[in-house]
């Protein structure tokens, strides 16, 4: 006869699993915010179609839609993590996270795969938009990886940013801040209108943001002629705001 044991085995799921159902989860909360969703698609879109239309300073077609692009892993990778991680430590979200087993690593990791997904879903939107314009990119595979390395290390650096804003600021302080700098990089920063489109004083510092190196390296990439210097920028800067952001982050308000 066989015996059955009933006996409780209570444990958390693998870790792997923990943090896609957050990141899940956070990307879910960020789509359903309308603020958010107007950061993350309508303001890119918004530009793109306008700038088609207008010319100027936004350049032709095949500037302008790499240039969106990198708008949109600024705005979620930097001004939506701001806000949102800014009020979830103000109502403590964050430390009755942090205690759970997910962890505070986990909680970190499942936010950026988060960012990750709704930064994907933006490049195809706007991959797709710029198409139906008629944008033909000339991605090779060396500008294609190129472009990737730029992106991972532009949405890693912007996070550190917007955590280490989030981390020391009032949520309202930081809502307000994050979207002025959101304005204040995406017009003068080298993101959005090329860097020959500036003043002459203005050009030899705009490489070295890291707005104007993801800018410039995706207009780069979309032309076929990669560029290796935003890497460096963007590593350079990722270093700092990581050290920072850990350094100066507090999980309560």
């Amino acid at each position: 006869m066989t015996t059955l044991d009933f006996t409780p085995a209570p444990a958390a799921a693998p870790a792997s699993r923990r943090i896609l159902q957050h990141a899940i989860i956070e990307a879910k909360l960020l789509v359903r915010n309308g603020e958010q969703l107007l950061l993350a698609l309508v303001i890119p879109v918004g530009v793109m179609i306008i700038g088609r239309i207008v010319g100027g300073p936004f350049g032709d077609l095949g500037s302008l839609v790499p240039s969106v692009l990198g708008l949109a892993v600024w705005s979620s990778a930097f001004t939506s993590v701001a806000i949102a991680t800014g009020f979830e430590r103000r109502y403590g979200v964050l430390e009755r996270l942090a205690a759970t087993p997910l962890g505070r690593p986990g909680l970190l990791a499942g936010k950026t795969l988060a960012v990750i997904m709704i930064v994907v879903g933006q490049l195809i939107v706007i991959f797709v938009v710029g198409l139906l314009l008629g944008w033909r990119p000339r991605f090779g595979p060396v500008p294609a990886l190129a472009a990737l390395v730029i992106m991972v290390l532009a949405i890693a650096t912007f996070s550190c940013l917007a955590l280490l804003l989030a981390g020391r600021l009032r949520a309202e302080a930081t809502l307000g801040l994050a979207n002025l700098i959101y304005l204040i990089f995406a017009a003068a920063g080298g993101l959005v209108i090329p860097i020959d489109g500036y003043p002459a004083a203005l050009r030899p510092i705009l490489p070295f943001l890291p707005t104007g190196a993801l800018g410039e390296g995706l207009r780069a990439a979309a032309a076929g002629a990669p560029l290796w210097w935003p890497v460096l920028v963007l590593a350079g800067w990722l270093v700092i705001s990581g050290i920072a952001a850990r350094a100066s982050f507090r999980w309560t308000s």
